[in-house]
């Protein structure tokens, strides 16, 4: 299986993604075709090498023309439909802009279709997210991995005025991302390349056993004081099954609480991190009819999941035991339905066929703007996945 590995030991912004793909072997001339198609007047990557703190490295540079415009989700997602890039590029690109457009719209209290874009709407930004999505798209992985992100800290003045370290939006998408602690007094990670790392990191940790072929050095725009300003990128084989993996199981067996408590029991689990949650109806003592509950989850998540069990329903005991488990390689993926785009996941297995599962809730959304049964949205997700 073909990996990469994302040391982030100075944080993620757009140009050091940039440079780090192309200082790994994407043509520079091929991520500037791609932006050119954008619609962006003048604007281009422009590529040097430097060296920070005595480290050589790639360093991206975005040329363009000063605007005064100010854009929203749907101007630029026009600009991705409109380019010449291959659908899968702009499937991703499109990806990233929404989980961006996400994060803006939750700490300004408002819609995706009402975010104004400041920063990250700028030619800029556009460039270096588009750049990113193309370059990933040609390097070909199939599974990405990360290093914990550092954010830096102090404070940075942005449109709204001056905030903390790191600013609302980054803070925003890098939830249930682990952070790793730096006393540095800048922004390290930008919203643009939180929003990068949160769209495309399969998991993050330690690096993971492979092959190196290739590594790349990307980069940042500042001179750090205490460490090189640097994203390095490790390219690869492994021949571990990578997504097999330990879970727990936590069970306990249930007959005098009602339907409505084991609901509710259930969504709570579900919200606070269980991988899944399942009822079986069982036979106890006495003839009574009951409810075997399970709870899947991380090792890390054990003793909270299991005290949401005591505190939520009438058990005395959860009986606890780790079991292995092997899940297909598998990816998000978006699809473009007569209805707008349908979010889900691709899996398969090593050498194997694609396979495209919709989400739920996605087609559910869809379902209800268009007034359509939710199963005539599935079948369209599907179809459009194997067009």
């Amino acid at each position: 299986m073909r990996i990469a590995y994302l040391d982030c030991a100075s944080g993620i912004s757009g140009d050091m993604m940039l440079a780090a793909l192309v200082d790994a072997g994407v043509e520079l001339a091929a991520l500037n075709d791609a932006i050119a198609s954008l619609g962006l007047v003048g604007c281009r990557l422009v590529g040097e090498q430097v060296k920070k703190k005595g480290f050589r490295a790639t360093q991206i540079r975005v040329k363009y023309q000063p605007e005064h415009v100010h854009r929203h989700l749907h101007h630029i997602l026009a600009m991705i439909d409109g380019s010449k890039l291959a659908q899968p590029q702009k499937d991703l690109a499109r990806r990233i802009f929404s989980r961006l457009a996400e994060a803006e719209a939750k700490v300004h209290g408002t819609t995706i279709e009402k975010v104004h874009f400041h920063e990250v709407g700028a030619a800029d930004s556009i460039a270096d997210i588009v750049g990113s999505a193309v370059g990933w798209n040609l390097l070909q992985v199939e599974r990405i991995v990360a290093s914990p992100v550092p954010t830096g800290c102090g404070k940075i003045r942005i449109a709204h005025g001056e905030c903390s370290v790191p600013a609302p939006a980054t803070a925003e998408l890098l939830v249930g991302i682990p952070l790793a602690e730096s006393s540095v007094p800048f922004e390290l990670t930008t919203p643009t390349g939180a929003a990068i790392l949160a769209t495309l990191v399969d998991s993050f940790g330690p690096l993971p056993a492979m092959k190196i072929e290739r590594i790349g050095y990307g980069a940042g725009q500042r001179e750090l004081e205490t460490q090189p300003n640097l994203l390095r990128m490790l390219l690869g084989e492994t021949a571990q099954a990578p997504l097999a993996d330990q879970v727990w199981v936590l069970e306990t067996n249930l007959d005098d609480v009602s339907g409505e408590v084991v609901g509710y029991c259930t969504t709570r689990l579900l919200d606070a991190g269980a991988l899944d949650v399942y009822t079986t109806a069982i036979q106890m003592k006495k003839n009574r009819p009951a409810v075997k509950l399970t709870v899947l989850c991380p090792a890390e998540d054990v003793d909270r999941l299991e005290a949401i069990l005591f505190e939520e329903t009438t058990t005395l005991g959860v009986r606890r035991w780790p079991a292995e488990r092997h899940v297909l390689n598998r990816r998000p993926h978006q699809v473009q339905t007569p209805w707008g785009p349908v979010d889900g996941k691709i899996g398969w297995t090593a050498g194997g066929p694609q396979r495209f599962a919709p989400e739920f809730e996605s087609c559910r959304r869809i379902a209800e703007e268009h007034h359509l049964p939710l199963r005539t949205v599935l079948e369209g997700a599907l179809k459009a996945f194997l067009s």
